[in-house]
């Protein structure tokens, strides 16, 4: 089955400096990556986009910057150490994924600026005081994917004619886990859907939490975006197939491996952008109180 899903992008941007101390010249600035898979070929090109987007800016690696990586390979409990290492490098600055890993790197320092690439919902979590001023020192790009989510639902529910049972399938170790959910219980109430919530922390869980949709006679599947389902976006795709399970997600990595549809932004385009996080913060010479505002864009993906 062939349909053609939206994807739809609304992503938060900066326009002011982070925190940051003004850069001596000739000092070399150093960057901490906490990211998810170093094997996952959609993370490479991810931080490929990064780096891509650090070059265009001035900065060449191995000259005028470093960068260390830290991954959690599946394993989210990992992600405070893991960040905790970064800090203990004495980075200028820790560039995160998503909700998940801006969680580790603030539990691990409250002074070095952390820059998200890709928030589900900064706000809700409390990641930030607010979208107007974030305050503290996280800031970043924001895709507010609870709302997403919603419009992902009525995308599954149109494709899927008659299906009132739906899986969400995501992990509480996410920060934004229970401000997906209020959204998406809110949006289905009128539509008097019934959605069941299925929890994988990892991905060994999955093949359990496929069996349980099952059991319970879903007939579709949320998947709300995350770190490891990302690296295992084969395995879920295969067991959607087995199930017979129409599924949404939040990336179209997804969908290239199999998945039914997702909506969503550019990640790529996203990561290309946060380098100019890392340009601002080693200029700033005192902590800003920074104002965001909203961006749009839109392309097409195949299902």
């Amino acid at each position: 089955m062939r349909l053609i899903g939206l994807m739809f992008v609304l992503a938060l941007s900066l326009l002011a400096p982070l925190v940051g101390e003004a850069q001596p010249a000739g000092r070399v600035y150093r960057v901490g990556i906490l990211g998810e898979a170093a094997s996952d070929p959609s993370e490479t090109r991810l931080w490929q986009a990064f780096r891509s987007g650090l070059r265009e800016r001035g900065w060449i690696e191995g000259k005028n910057i470093l960068i260390e990586s830290r991954w959690a390979e599946g394993n989210s409990a990992r992600l405070q150490e893991l960040a905790a290492d970064l800090v203990r490098l004495k980075v200028d600055l820790i560039v995160t994924r998503g909700s998940i890993y801006t969680q580790g790197a603030r539990a691990a320092t409250s002074s070095i600026p952390i820059v998200f690439t890709m928030h589900a919902d900064p706000e809700k979590t409390g990641h930030v005081a607010s979208l107007a001023r974030p305050g503290g020192n996280i800031t970043g790009l924001s895709i507010l994917m609870t709302d997403l989510n919603v419009k992902g639902l009525e995308f599954l529910t149109s494709a899927v004619p008659g299906a009132k049972q739906i899986a969400v399938l995501g992990s509480p170790d996410m920060p934004s886990y229970i401000p997906s959910l209020n959204a998406l219980q809110e949006a289905a109430r009128p539509f008097h859907l019934q959605l069941r919530t299925v929890v994988a922390r990892t991905g060994a869980d999955l093949e359990t939490a496929f069996s349980a949709m099952a059991r319970e006679r879903a007939r579709a599947v949320v998947v709300l975006g995350f770190g490891p389902y990302m690296a295992a976006r084969q395995r879920i795709a295969e067991l959607a197939l087995r199930h017979r399970l129409p599924t949404f997600f939040s990336w179209r990595d997804h969908v290239e491996a199999g998945g039914l549809m997702s909506y969503g932004p550019d990640l790529s385009d996203l990561l290309r952008r946060a380098a100019s996080y890392v340009d601002e913060s080693s200029k700033a010479p005192s902590p800003p109180i920074s104002p965001w505002s909203s961006r749009r864009s839109s392309s097409w993906s195949s299902i």
